[in-house]
């Protein structure tokens, strides 16, 4: 058994005996992934807590990402979840959400500061409900070997380079270093579509239904296909067998590829995992017709309605929150900061050269966001439309499937995902 499947068994099993546990007054479970370390650095600034809170017990439960897309879901509708889970796409869970707004002792402040990432919590845009905390804010963007392009005497391309220069230039890099892939993505729908939005995709039609397939989407899906078949795209992150999200960070640190397109959250793995052994650099989103832009988002701490101490709840997010609280655990996780007033400064990294100039990067990234892709971050059903483009561009990749094909079962599976969604 590999130690990736053996620890989502073992996650699945800690979020299963959730419900077996006694839940005593004041104890908070919090089902947690990390990007990083963003559980270990919650968990120490909640031993913190505590002390000063001696009523109230919070129990951080580690687990894998995959663990909380597929397990989280199937325990909430036993009603055996637990009161605090760590997500990124709450369209699958909102319904089970708690609205914290009753038993915040200041919910002004929090509208404050994480007022722009809240929307992204809550099912339409009348809804005022404060369900959760951004533990951070996100965007994608490429991470690249530098060391790779200076072995090959091949220079960055610069701003404004579209995908298809950035993928030449990788190719070129790969042949010269005998590197074994000019690229890879991460295995998502969210991941794929900023590359999409810059090529023009649209996502929603001029009334603001969900509408995938356009031109613009088809120019970059031709593409993507196109380089998985070629080699200039690591085919196995997306064609191998299994499904479901897998990100491509072991090949990047291993230097098998030459560009990485992955986001801000990687910056403490790359910190960490990377060290010496080469020179990394985030660069710009590459662009095209529909400008250069990367998609927004972050993961949140979210309650849920099943909880027993919603008050305990309320009273240890609201201390999370706090702005020095808030700055040293953006410091911690080496995460930018989903509080507004953080951003304009005041988080005091702890990071290398190369990661202060990543956080510049990404935030600079971050300034050129599509509104296409805000739209699509605060849809509810997001999802729905993410899951369909992985699923059957990964069929067109095995050749399972033609493009034509593809596109057809994405429009039909979203459409199929987002009734039932609605049920």
């Amino acid at each position: 058994m590999s130690p990736r499947i053996t620890l989502t068994a073992l996650a699945f099993v800690a979020v299963a005996t959730l419900a077996a546990r006694h839940v005593s007054a004041g104890e908070i479970r919090v089902a947690c992934y990390s990007d990083g370390n963003e559980c270990e650095a919650t968990e120490e600034l909640s031993a913190r807590f505590m002390k000063d809170n001696a009523d109230i017990k919070v129990v951080i439960d580690k687990m894998p990402y995959k663990s909380i897309l597929e397990s989280l879901p199937v325990q909430l509708a036993a009603g055996n979840g637990p009161d605090v889970a760590r997500v990124t796409l709450a369209g699958p869970i909102m319904k089970y959400f708690l609205d914290l707004t009753p038993y915040l002792k200041d919910p002004t402040y929090i509208e404050a500061n994480f007022g722009a990432m809240l929307p992204w919590l809550r099912p339409n845009a009348a809804d005022k409900g404060i369900y959760g905390l951004p533990t951070q804010m996100t965007v994608t963007g490429p991470i690249v070997n530098k060391t790779l392009f200076d072995e090959a005497s091949v220079p960055l391309p610069g701003p404004g380079a579209t995908w298809d220069d950035w993928a030449a230039a990788v190719a070129k890099v790969a042949k010269a270093t005998n590197t074994p892939y000019g690229m890879a993505w991460d295995r998502s729908g969210h991941r794929f579509a900023g590359a999409a939005i810059s090529m023009g995709a649209k996502y929603f039609t001029a009334d603001g239904n969900p509408s995938v397939i356009d031109d613009g989407f088809k120019a970059m899906a031709s593409r993507f296909v196109k380089w998985n078949q070629d080699g200039v795209v690591e085919k196995d992150v997306w064609a191998a067998a299994g499904g479901g999200y897998r990100d491509a960070f072991e090949e990047f640190a291993n230097a098998k590829i030459v560009l990485y397109l992955s986001g801000s959250w990687q910056l403490s793995r790359l910190q960490k995992q990377i060290g010496d052994s080469f020179d990394w650099t985030v660069v710009p989103n590459p662009c095209g017709p529909g400008g250069c832009s990367g998609m927004p988002g972050g993961a949140s701490f979210v309650a849920f309605k099943q909880s027993k101490n919603p008050k305990d709840v309320a009273r240890w997010l609201e201390w999370l929150a706090s702005e020095p609280v808030y700055a040293e655990w953006m410091a911690m996780t080496s995460n930018i900061a989903g509080h507004a007033g953080l951003q304009k400064g005041g988080v005091k990294y702890k990071l290398s050269p190369a990661g202060n100039a990543a956080i510049a990067a990404f935030s600079q990234n971050a300034s050129k966001v599509s509104p296409t892709a805000f739209q699509l971050q605060t849809y509810p059903l997001a999802g729905s439309m993410f899951n369909p483009v992985v699923d059957r561009l990964s069929q067109a990749i095995n050749g399972q499937i033609t493009l034509d094909q593809a596109y057809q079962r994405i429009s039909s599976d979203v459409a199929d995902a987002i009734a039932a969604a609605k049920k």
